[in-house]
Order: structure tokens, then sequence, then C-alpha cells
């Protein structure tokens, strides 16, 4: 059995802010023992802060994910320092906005770096402390842009379709080793301080659509995996509608997600191109919230999503029947 929460000994990559920085936050409050790693050390200083006040542990390693050796060093430390790991939150994300033709490729390629490299980098780094305790959990932030394919954002899609993957891929390897688990995590739209950092090559300013669940909505479910490990776990969406989309109607989603982007960078307020935050890591703390979500229209909105989703898949399966 793997430990209680109170006990649990984690380490958050992606660390400090938005969904990272909430977990921490939210596994500190049960007590738990926390190694917190991003590139940039301000945020990571005031979340481990924010994370001794809740009352837990935290101590923090400054490493880009996109370096295996750095990983691998952080992954050694953590063992040592709190002799052993019984949770790994993969969580780093980044994203670069605009039509795939007018984002430099330098830009998309830090983008699949990032998200799924640094991810394989994590995997790789933890996956032999694990098998020597014969316990462990392995949580993949991956996002509904695993399952939903992201016009606007085409190597954000390519990263999530392959860390998808790459996930399933691994389940198969550890099947025999039934106390490590792999398990995928699928929000929707967050309101994170991502979408500041975010690269913008539209003219428009960025924005969230209603419905933007919280970070600390996602925490939550991170931290029921840490006590209840299951392969899949979506926020937001029904699990099952964006597997029967996947499955029946992957063009006409997309389609409909590239005209509504064309749509919004006509009417939205202009914005100033640049990669943001995705090349060198914000200056100073950038905390938990986006501050752009509208709570009260989150729960329509996700209600509304859930049922356009499972119209969308009772549609695709009715002209496959057809076919």
């Amino acid at each position: 059995m793997t430990r209680t929460t109170s006990a649990k000994r984690v380490v958050i990559t992606g660390a400090s802010s938005g969904i990272g920085a909430a977990t921490a936050i939210a596994f500190a409050k049960q007590g738990a023992r926390l190694v917190l790693a991003a590139r940039g050390k301000a945020g990571l200083d005031d979340i481990a802060e924010r994370c001794r006040a809740a009352g837990g542990e935290a101590q923090v390693q400054v490493v880009d994910v996109t370096d295996a050796g750095a990983v691998a060093r952080l992954a050694a430390r953590a063992r040592d320092d709190l002799g052993g790991i019984d949770v790994w939150f993969s969580n780093v994300g980044v994203g670069v906005v605009g039509k795939y033709h007018d984002v430099p490729i330098a830009d998309h390629a830090q983008v699949v770096a990032a998200n799924l490299i640094g991810h394989m980098n994590d995997a790789h780094a933890v996956l032999p402390i694990f098998l020597a305790q014969d316990h462990g959990i392995f949580i993949n932030m991956i996002s509904v842009g695993g399952f939903v394919a992201t016009p606007y954002a085409a190597a954000y899609s390519a990263s999530k379709f392959g860390l998808r993957g790459f996930s399933e891929a691994l389940r198969g390897e550890l099947s025999k080793h039934p106390r490590i688990h792999v398990c995928d995590v699928y929000p929707t739209f967050v309101d994170t301080p991502g979408i500041d950092h975010a690269a913008n090559y539209t003219g428009a300013a960025l924005s969230l659509p209603p419905g933007a669940l919280s970070p600390e909505t996602v925490a939550r479910a991170v931290v029921r995996l840490a006590d209840h490990p299951r392969n899949t776990m979506a926020v937001g969406a029904p699990a099952i509608a964006l597997k029967l989309n996947q499955f029946f109607v992957p063009n006409l989603g997309a389609a409909m997600m590239n005209g509504f982007m064309d749509h919004w960078t006509r009417k939205a307020d202009p914005g100033t191109d640049g990669s943001g935050a995705l090349h060198d890591p914000p200056p100073a703390p950038s905390g938990i919230d986006g501050g752009r979500r509208r709570p009260n229209q989150r729960r329509k909105a996700a209600a509304g999503a859930g049922v356009a989703a499972l119209g969308l898949a009772a549609l695709g399966a009715m002209l496959w029947r057809r076919r």
C-alpha cells in the first residue's frame, strides 16, 4: 500500500506557479515533505514559503526539465534528502499561440522539449527509484489537448498527444509492477499565470473562455490521485466524451476550434507578439491564479462543454455507423 497523504514524499516539477504551486500547497496542508523544482528561483522561494506556512516541509531546486542530467540530479538528491520518493508530479507545461507558419521554429521546438521531452526526462530519472522501492506514483499533467487537437497551438498538440502515448506505453511496461502507477490528468482550460507566460504570435491579447477552472480544483484532483491512483483523471469535462470525440470525430473538433480562433483573433483586443517566458523564467514570482476567471460562469460553461463533447461524439458515432 502507498503511504497516507500526510507522510508522502513528493517531488513537483513546474512548481513555481499555477497548478504546480497550488498542488504543492495542497500537499503541504496535509503535512507532506516536498521538493519543488522549476526554472525560476523567485517563484520557487515564494511557493516554498507558502508551503511551510501551510504546515508542510519544502525545499527548492532550480531545474530546467529539458536538461536530462539536471533532472537526474534532482531525483537523486530528492531520494537522498527525503529517504525515498512516493509521488512525482510531472507538471511542466508551456505554450505558443499562433498559426504554425507564423511562429519561429525555435519556439515550437521549445514547447515540445518542455512538454514532452521534459516529462520523459522526469520519468527516466524517477522510475529506477520507484522500481528499487517497489512503489511510487508518477502523475503526468497533460490537458484535454491530449485528446482534442488545438489549431493555433500545433506544437502544443504534438507534445500533448505524444505525452498521452508516452504514458500509455509506460503503463504497459510497468504492468507487472502493481505498486507503481502512471496517472494522467486532463484538465480543460485553467486560469493560471501560464497565459501571461505563453509566447504569442496572433497580434491579439490572449484571454480565456468562460468556465475556466481554478488551479486549486486541479490540485485537489492530483492529491486524490496520490492516495487513489488511476490511469486517467479528467477535470472539467467527462473523460468518456473526450475519448469518444477522439475516436469518432477527431477532425471536426479541430476545424471548429480553428474557426473559433480565426474569429477571436479578428475581434480580440490587440496584443504584443513575442516569446513571453518560453525560453527564460519570469523574473518575479507569478503566484497561483491568473486572475481572468469568472467563477459565476464556470459551472454553466463546464456543463455546456460536456454536453457539446458528448453531442459531437454521438454525431460521430452515427456517421461512423452509416459509413
